[in-house]
C-alpha cells in the first residue's frame, strides 16, 4: 500500500522587495528555485482507511495531478485527456479491470465515464484496494459517483493556493492559519494570548503574500511567472475556460453571451444578487442568467454565499451573495485593474475563508447575515452549532464603530454566539472588548 506522506505541489514563490497595492509588481531574478508547496488537504488523506476510493476534484490547474501524484507514487498514472488511453480503459472489462489496470490514478475521469461502473465492479468484488479520481468538472463527475460510487469513495475538493500553504516549502507542513483555532476555540480563547504585534522577515513575507493572492490568485503555475506572463496566462486560461470547460458542462452554440454575463457579474463580486438586474445588464434572461450562475459555481468558480437565517427570523434577506474563489480569475473575467477596493477585499477574505473550511473541515458552513432593517455583518461560520461573526473593513486602522454590527448580532445570536472579528488591512491584533477583537487577515490566514 501506498505509504502516507504530506503532499506537495510544484511551485516557486518569490517577491520583489518592494511591494504596495497601488502598484505590485512581483519579479523573479536569477537566483529563485524550485519550491514545494504543502497542500492542507494533504492532512484529510491521512486519515482514510487503508482500503479506499478517493475522488479529487477541483477547478483546472489548481493541482490536482501534483497532489495525486505526490500522495500515490506507486500507483499508474493515466490521463483520460489523451483520446488513446480513453480507448485503452474502454475496452479492458470489468472483470479484467483489476488485472489489467489495477490501481491507479486516473485523470479526467469524466472523459470516459465506463471507468466508474468498472472500478465499482472491482472494488466490489474485493480485487482492487485503490484507485484516485479525478476531474475538473464537478457536474459530470459528481453525476457518475452518485451513480456509480456513493458510499464506496472518499471526496475530497482541492482549491487555488492559500496563504498559509504558499508561505510553507516542503518538507515543513504548512500552519494551520489563526483562523483554525478561531473557529475550533471561539474568538477569545483563540485570540487572548496570541501577541498583538508581530515583526521579522516571516512577518514581511505573510505581508506580501497576501498582495500577491489580492493581485494574482492562487492558481499554482503563476508563482513560476513574471507579471507579462502572469497577465498572459490568466488570458489563456478564460479563453481555455469558455472553449473546454464550460462544454463539460453545457453545449452552447455561442459563447458571446455566456463571455458577457461573466463581465457582469464580477462586476457584482460581494455584493447582493439580483437576478433581473443581472439579468438586464447581461442581455439575457433571468432564467439564463440563474442557468449561468450555476455553471460558474459547478466549474469551481463562484461561491454563492447564502443568508443565514432559522424558521423564527422571517425579517432577514433570501437572496444570495456572489464571490469568486480566486482573485487573479475575478480580475481577468471583469478587466479589473489592481487597486483593491472594498469589495475586492471582501471577496479576498470570503475566499480565503471557504478555502481554508473546505479543505479542513467541510462541516464548517458559511454565510452571511442581512436583515431587511439594515443590519448586516459580512460573513458568518458556524460550526458546532456556534458562530463566529466577521465584519470586513479595507483600512489600516478599526474604531468600536466598526463593531456596532457584530454587538447587534450577538445579542440577536444569544447562546450561538462564538464571537467577533474585525478583519481589516492594518498590522495589530486588538481587543475591542470581550468576544470582540480587531484582526489584521494576513494574521488570521496565516500562521503567525
Amino acid at each position: 500500500m501506498v505509504a502516507w506522506a504530506i503532499c506537495f505541489s510544484r511551485e516557486i514563490y518569490s517577491f520583489a522587495a518592494q511591494i504596495n497595492r497601488k502598484n505590485v509588481d512581483y519579479v523573479f531574478n536569477n537566483t529563485d528555485i524550485l519550491r514545494m508547496k504543502s497542500r492542507h488537504i494533504s492532512i484529510r488523506l491521512q486519515e482514510f482507511s487503508e482500503r479506499r476510493l478517493i475522488i479529487l476534484t477541483g477547478a483546472r490547474q489548481v493541482g490536482k495531478t501534483t497532489l495525486a501524484k505526490s500522495c500515490f507514487p506507486d500507483l499508474r498514472y493515466i490521463n483520460l485527456d489523451a483520446m488513446e488511453y480513453r480507448d485503452m480503459v474502454r475496452n479492458i472489462s470489468s472483470f479484467d479491470w483489476s488485472k489489467d489496470l489495477g490501481p491507479a490514478v486516473l485523470d479526467e475521469a469524466q472523459k470516459e465515464p465506463s471507468v466508474f461502473d468498472k472500478v465499482k465492479f472491482a472494488y466490489d468484488e474485493g480485487q482492487l484496494d485503490s484507485t484516485v479520481l479525478l476531474g475538473s468538472s464537478q457536474f459530470m463527475l459528481m453525476k457518475k459517483v452518485r451513480e456509480s460510487l456513493a458510499g464506496r469513495a472518499f471526496i475530497l475538493e482541492l482549491w487555488p493556493l492559500m496563504v498559509s500553504e504558499i508561505l510553507a516549502d516542503a518538507p515543513t507542513p504548512a500552519e494551520k492559519p489563526l483562523l483554525s483555532a478561531v473557529l475550533k476555540n471561539g474568538v477569545e480563547a483563540a485570540l487572548q494570548h496570541v501577541a498583538a504585534v508581530k515583526a521579522g522577515p516571516n512577518v514581511s513575507q505573510a505581508r506580501k503574500t497576501e498582495d500577491y493572492l489580492l493581485r494574482w490568485g492562487g492558481m499554482p503555475e503563476l508563482l513560476r511567472l513574471n507579471d507579462d506572463q502572469r497577465r498572459e496566462w490568466l488570458r489563456s486560461y478564460e479563453m481555455t475556460y469558455l472553449e473546454r470547460d464550460l462544454t463539460d458542462l453545457v453545449r452552447l452554440d455561442d459563447l458571446e453571451p455566456f463571455r458577457k454575463f461573466q463581465q457582469v457579474a464580477a462586476h457584482r463580486s460581494a455584493c447582493l444578487l439580483n437576478y433581473s438586474d443581472l439579468a438586464r445588464d447581461a442581455g439575457v434572461s433571468v432564467d439564463t442568467s440563474r442557468r449561468y450562475l450555476e455553471y460558474l459555481r459547478r466549474s469551481y468558480q463562484t461561491i454563492l454565499l447564502q443568508p443565514w437565517h432559522t424558521n423564527q427570523t422571517i425579517s432577514l434577506v433570501k437572496s444570495p451573495k456572489l464571490y469568486w474563489i480566486d482573485m487573479g480569475l475575478l480580475r481577468q473575467t471583469g478587466r479589473i485593474g489592481e487597486a483593491v477596493t472594498g469589495e475586492l477585499y471582501e471577496n479576498y477574505v470570503v475566499s480565503e475563508t471557504w478555502k481554508w473550511c473546505k479543505s479542513d473541515t467541510p462541516t464548517t458552513n458559511l454565510y452571511f447575515y442581512r436583515t431587511r432593517h439594515g443590519l448586516e455583518v459580512d460573513l458568518l461560520a458556524e460550526r458546532d452549532q456556534r458562530i463566529v461573526g466577521f465584519e470586513i473593513k479595507n483600512r489600516a486602522t478599526v474604531t468600536n464603530a466598526d463593531a456596532s454590527g457584530l454587538r447587534k448580532l450577538a445579542v440577536n445570536l444569544g447562546e450561538k454566539w462564538s464571537g467577533g472579528m474585525v478583519v481589516y488591512a492594518g498590522d495589530k491584533i486588538q481587543r475591542l472588548e470581550k468576544d470582540l477583537w480587531a484582526v489584521p487577515s494576513w494574521r488570521l490566514f496565516s500562521g503567525l
